[in-house]
């Protein structure tokens, strides 16, 4: 797994953008101009910050020791460290959540437009 593949998941997500808000350390995915997804540029141990429902991220740090809370937001933040022990596609499955969570309280046209451009690709 590498950073180059998960950004792409993330910029492969409908009308996904790459920001770095936070400074060049760190790549924030936005969708509508809200993140879904936060990556850093380098790091010794490469993670994922991701966003995600209350009991779901609770259940995930219960089943995988490297799924944490985020320091970012405990309540509805994922980090996810990337140590070989979850398998990519889950990880991708993850980060489609993460967008599908944001469109879901964005403004009521583009929200349908969004979710008319996912279910185009199906």
């Amino acid at each position: 797994m590498t950073r180059q593949l998960l950004a792409e998941t993330c910029l492969g997500q409908p009308e996904a953008v790459e920001d770095f808000p936070f400074g060049d350390h760190v790549s924030v995915f936005k969708v509508g101009g809200k993140m879904f997804a936060l990556l850093p540029m380098r790091s010794d141990h490469l993670s994922l910050t991701i966003k995600c429902d209350p009991e779901r991220a609770e259940s995930l740090r219960q089943k995988y020791s490297s799924v944490r809370a985020s320091n970012f937001h405990k309540k509805h933040w994922n980090r996810v460290f990337l140590d070989g022990s979850i398998p990519l596609s889950e990880i991708q499955e993850w980060i489609e959540d993460s967008y599908d969570l944001v469109v879901d309280n964005l403004p009521k046209a583009l929200k349908l437009r969004l979710q008319g451009e996912v279910k185009g690709l199906s």
